[in-house]
């Protein structure tokens, strides 16, 4: 039987795979193109956690992640025109891929041994990296360099997930309280338009005068 965190794991890849097909059929991608596009999206973030924590990649010793984004490839194509006509599918699919892989990004470095500091970090990668290798890919400015709070939302995420265990709560509410601050950082992020402060150039500084 496939653990908790396995479960949510195999959720975000589908969730974010999606995310990733979705905005590739926007920009008119062939299905193979499309395929690529969803799968660099649902295991970049976790490829690049394993290789700073010196694991195998999980993609590379289980096919579920193969079958999880040729699955988002099968929803998309057969229910498509209605995935378009719905302008918050990729941002709720993306939500939802962004939070669950925060937590398991977490919950494998504490089983690893890495202190929480590493832990919150390594979150933030797993949740954020895939979206930005996607939107590499489709030719968009990332998302976690523009002004809305997306990988500030993982940190967000991960702090709660650690006053959580602080707490003594049990390792699988842990992980859904910390799923679920990531969501709702992010939605209330976008719904009120809370971003970050921009940093100045001095280019900038220089028209103002």
């Amino acid at each position: 039987m496939p653990t908790f965190v396995q479960i949510l794991d195999f959720i975000g890849t589908f969730a974010f795979a999606i995310s990733g097909i979705r905005l590739a059929s926007a920009k008119r991608f062939d299905w193979f193109g499309a395929y690529v596009v969803g799968f660099v999206t649902a295991i970049g973030g976790g490829t690049i956690r394993d290789l700073l924590l010196d694991v195998t990649p999980g993609w590379m010793t289980d096919p579920i992640y193969l079958i999880c984004t040729g699955l988002a490839l099968l929803w998309v194509i057969l229910f498509g025109k209605y995935l378009i006509h719905l302008n918050n599918t990729f941002f709720i699919f993306d939500s939802i891929g962004l939070a669950l892989f925060t937590v398991v990004g977490v919950e494998k470095s504490i089983l690893l041994g890495y202190p929480f500091w590493v832990a919150i970090i390594m979150g933030s990668i797993t949740g954020a990296a895939g979206g930005v290798f996607r939107d590499v890919f489709i030719n968009e400015i990332p998302l976690i360099f523009r002004k809305e709070i997306y990988a500030m939302a993982c940190v967000v995420g991960g702090t709660v997930y650690f006053l959580c265990q602080l707490a003594g709560l049990d390792a699988y509410i842990c992980q859904i309280v910390g799923g679920v601050s990531v969501f709702l950082a992010r939605i209330l992020a976008v719904k009120y338009k809370i971003c970050l402060p921009i940093l100045s150039g001095a280019g900038e500084e220089e028209e103002k005068r």
